[in-house]
């Protein structure tokens, strides 16, 4: 557990808390101050000495991001592919999916726009399932098992959905996966550097996530995790001299590892700022941060709920630190400018971000308070003090 001492020392450690109320940290959290500083000191060298001979000098360092990643959700180095963002890793798995006409594809009604679009865009006639949802907004996992057949090529979860409070059930969900030998794609976008993420206990075969959300990193970040028992079934859609050795002539050869889904150039400010955000979250522990986030979201949720112009809405039998909402009277969009004003970051999605939920819950707009480990309860109760005065 976060306690206060701890608390004020994570507070010291991010000086954009000095400055604003950072509820939108689903979108792009505030970093830790060594991140920032690893960054500015990098790209400094950079300028001294030459952008490769900096490479070489932090070789060793950018390297032992792969070996803190895959202790960040339980992989192995081989396993972790580093890139530029989320889209980037979670296409580069779907992509490498040897699909054919028909294959079927399962997701969840909450499944991001950006994944649902690369469904309807592939090349093949592909087929995709909806899992129908229980009464609290979960996934239904026993609808999962019946809606598999010999053609469902891959169960793809977004783990916590962009609009909603709503984490869906990715363990079972993966043991279905597991026992009936299908594929399963978790899109962990807003899950790590906020909850537990073990890929053994979850059994997914590909994960993607990004690194400037709830991990703190730089923007321009993100990785992929492969399971590597099936790297050998996916093939990647572009390769370059990184992810492949030109070998002859007309021959060449695909890496072995989950590398072969990254390119050679890259932001290596960015790498080195990673490395230093999923240390910090390392040494916090990600189960502190997540029973931290909890408590500060029921507190939110809960003080929201006491102003009579805010509906929360939020769903899920357990819910992230993401909290949605509606104000009467006035435009999400009117919303966050008014607050912005105020010192007070929340965010805003619109219905086609995740279109079947939305529109299934007669939502055209929600705003989006997302809190974290480093703020405070005094935040919160700035917050919804200023939410009351809007109106």
């Amino acid at each position: 557990m976060i306690d206060p001492r701890q608390l004020q020392e994570l507070r010291n450690d991010t000086d954009g808390v000095q400055r604003v109320i950072h509820f939108n940290n689903a979108g792009s959290s505030l970093p830790p101050n060594v991140v920032r500083n690893t960054m500015i000191d990098y790209l400094k060298e950079e300028a001294e000495v030459g952008g490769y001979e900096t490479h070489r000098v932090h070789f060793d360092a950018m390297e032992s991001t792969y070996d803190l990643i895959a202790q960040l959700i339980g992989a192995k180095r081989n396993e972790i592919a580093i890139v530029e963002n989320a889209t980037v890793a979670w296409n580069g798995a779907f992509q490498a999916i040897p699909f054919e006409d028909r294959d079927e594809i399962i997701t969840n009604k909450s499944d991001y726009a950006s994944n649902y679009l690369s469904y309807m865009h592939h090349s093949k006639d592909l087929t995709v399932k909806v899992l129908p949802s229980l009464e609290s907004g979960d996934p239904d996992v026993e609808a999962l098992e019946r809606y598999i057949t010999p053609k469902t090529k891959l169960v793809s979860i977004t783990h916590m959905p962009t609009n909603s409070g709503l984490v869906s059930p990715a363990e079972a969900i993966g043991k279905v996966c597991k026992e009936k030998g299908v594929l399963f794609l978790l899109d962990t976008c807003q899950s790590v550097g906020q909850y537990p993420i073990d890929v053994e206990k979850i059994g997914c075969d590909m994960l993607s996530t990004t690194g400037r959300k709830y991990l703190r990193a730089p923007r321009g970040t993100g990785f992929l995790y492969v399971r590597e028992s099936v790297q050998d079934q996916l093939v990647p859609q572009w390769i370059d001299l990184h992810a492949a050795e030109w070998t002859g002539p007309e021959s060449y050869q695909i890496r072995k590892d989950a590398r072969k889904f990254e390119n050679w150039e890259g932001n290596r400010a960015a790498l080195m700022g990673l490395n230093k955000a999923v240390s910090y979250a390392l040494n916090i522990g990600l189960e502190n941060i997540w029973q931290r986030i909890q408590v500060l979201s029921s507190e939110l949720r809960s003080k929201m709920s006491e102003v009579p112009t805010v509906t929360v809405r939020d769903i899920g039998s357990v819910k992230s630190g993401i909290v949605s909402f509606t104000y009467d009277g006035l435009s999400v969009l009117e919303v966050q400018n008014r607050l912005f004003k105020q010192g007070i970051n929340i965010s805003w999605t619109g219905a086609p971000n995740t279109y079947l939920d939305m529109t299934e819950r007669g939502l055209s707009e929600i705003a989006r308070a997302s809190v974290h480990y480093y703020n405070s309860s005094e935040e919160i109760d700035v917050f919804v003090k200023a939410l009351k005065e809007l109106g």
